[in-house]
Parts: structure tokens; C-alpha cells; sequence
């Protein structure tokens, strides 16, 4: 199965992408990583790995899901990391039912104990 967080024309495999991060055999090595692993725990419907990567300051007290949401895609427009902080920029399309609609959004990600989370984000 390709990873959901790659463009069509990848063959990254979920495998060798984003599995090992949301079972939790490693843990993302940048802010961008975490981005694309939360990505494609969105397309995957994976509220563990969601919660588990979002910073305990801005967790929500639930994690939903937008029921019949197909995530058709994510591009990543920009990423700068300084320290412990980091924001990445992308473009995620869905599609619910006919309509498509893209979300973008410059998330914020803090690094603590060697771990990133994802704090928040704008949306453009």
C-alpha cells in the first residue's frame, strides 16, 4: 500500500513511510515527518497516533473524525525548523462526496524530550 502522505506518483510504501511512527517503532525525526505521519494517520482514521503527537497544551478532549472525508492528497509548500520549534506549510485536499475542498494551513510543532508535537496551526 502506498503512504497516504505521498503524492500518486510516489511508491513509498505506508511500510517504510509513516506504519513505524504510528506503531510507534520510531519516532518522527523532524516537524515535516510528524506532519506527513499525522497526515496520513487522518487519511487512515487513526485517532491514537493523533492524540498521542499533539502537544498537551492545545489537545482537544476529543478527536473526530469527518465521517464519508476521503483525503485525497498533501503537499508540503514550506518547513523551517529553528531549535525546538518548527512550522510546515501544506495543502491537504479531501473530498466528501462531490465536493473537494483544500485545507491550508502553516502548523506550529515544539520538539520536548527529543519527541515532536504539533501545537497548532493558521489557517490560510
Amino acid at each position: 500500500m502506498r503512504c497516504p502522505c505521498r503524492k500518486k506518483s510516489e511508491t513509498v510504501a505506508y511500510a517504510d513511510c509513516c506504519q513505524p511512527l504510528h506503531e510507534g517503532v520510531r519516532a518522527a525525526a523532524s516537524a515535516e515527518a510528524l506532519m506527513r505521519s499525522r497526515y496520513a494517520a487522518f487519511a487512515l482514521n487513526n485517532a491514537r497516533y493523533l492524540s498521542a503527537t499533539w502537544h498537551p497544551s492545545t489537545h482537544p478532549a476529543e478527536i473526530t473524525f469527518t465521517t464519508g472525508q476521503e483525503w485525497m492528497g498533501l503537499r508540503i509548500v514550506a518547513e523551517r525548523t529553528d531549535g525546538d520549534t518548527a512550522t510546515v506549510e501544506f495543502i491537504a485536499r479531501s473530498r466528501i462526496g462531490g465536493s473537494t475542498d483544500a485545507l491550508h494551513e502553516t502548523s506550529r510543532f515544539r520538539r520536548e524530550g527529543g519527541r515532536w508535537f504539533y501545537v497548532d496551526g493558521v489557517i490560510k
